[in-house]
């Protein structure tokens, strides 16, 4: 379910980053997601522009296994999410009419395979809204860690409009980011507003056009190759636990990871190569070395 484009152009070193890029190229695929790896960022595109990429079982577990695929991969630094075609993602997939959202409490107990979030994995996701996002095509995004908008996209959580309700954590995640009165009515009334719209609300970190969003996440992802990737593991699980944790209790937690990471060798050539004047060589893997009780 998961198309990964080959190699066409070998692989090259940045030697000083540590970072293998790796360029794959194929022509579309009738899978449900698209993984490219290309300069220590994997773009993960949903593909099913004919639905405008609406969400199905198919598309769930493609997601998961990408994420995946990501996170075991030690020259993957960052992940941007995106659409095929002219969406993000429409939604549900309402192929089963008014019954789409029925049996749900069943659907969970027969499910047989690993389900990744995008918070979950311990690199940064940048999600990239290049069209339409309602429903759970703006509900998964709020999971990730950023997110960027074309600036004339269409974004709703348009969840009571369908007789439903919100869900992946978006009665906490967009309070957080907008503030408890605009994700009232964000949420309650399920309107649409645009990408500039979301941008001021803070739902999106900034709006673009949209023949410049590809390149400007990728701008964003290319970032990361200068950080340590254990030390952005570990802040951005802090972060996220920050939803729920106190002032006194995220210090003692910040305290008890500083100490295990200042004793690194990530922390030691950090160190090094500002005084040396040069690109560090991180040696610590965001797969494999994560602090016990971050794994």
């Amino acid at each position: 379910m998961v198309a990964r484009r080959r190699s066409a152009t070998g692989r090259t070193r940045w030697a000083t980053l540590g970072v293998t890029a790796t360029v794959r190229r194929a022509e579309m695929s009738d899978e449900a997601v698209i993984y490219e790896v290309s300069e220590g960022v994997a773009t993960l595109t949903l593909n099913r522009p004919e639905r405008m990429n609406a969400w199905n079982a198919s598309l769930d577990q493609a997601m998961s296994a990408s994420l995946a695929a990501a996170r075991d991969d030690d020259a993957v630094r960052a992940i941007i999410v995106t659409g095929a075609g002219r969406a993000f993602c429409a939604g549900a997939d309402l192929g089963g009419g008014a019954d789409t959202f029925a049996g749900r409490e069943d659907s969970d107990a027969g499910s047989n395979f690993a389900q990744l979030w995008p918070y979950e994995v311990p690199k940064p996701v940048i999600a990239a809204i290049n069209g339409p996002a309602v429903g759970i095509g703006m509900t998964y995004p709020m999971l990730c860690d950023v997110r960027i908008a074309a600036e004339t996209a269409k974004l709703g959580f348009v969840f009571t409009r369908r007789g439903m309700m919100p869900e992946l954590a978006a009665h906490t995640i967009v309070q957080r980011v907008a503030g408890f009165s605009n994700a009232a009515h964000l949420l309650m009334s399920g309107r649409i507003v645009t990408g500039a719209e979301a941008a001021e609300l803070g739902i999106v970190s900034k709006a673009v056009p949209k023949e410049t969003l590809l390149d400007t996440a990728r701008a964003m992802a290319s970032e990361y190759r200068y950080a340590a990737p254990v030390s952005v593991a570990v802040t951005k699980r802090l972060l996220w636990e920050g939803m729920h944790t106190g002032v006194s209790a995220m210090r003692d937690r910040e305290d008890e990871v500083f100490s295990w990471i200042g004793n690194q060798a990530d922390a030691r050539e950090g160190v090094l190569s500002f005084l040396e004047k040069r690109d560090p060589d991180w040696k610590l893997s965001a797969a494999r070395d994560l602090p016990e009780g971050f794994a």
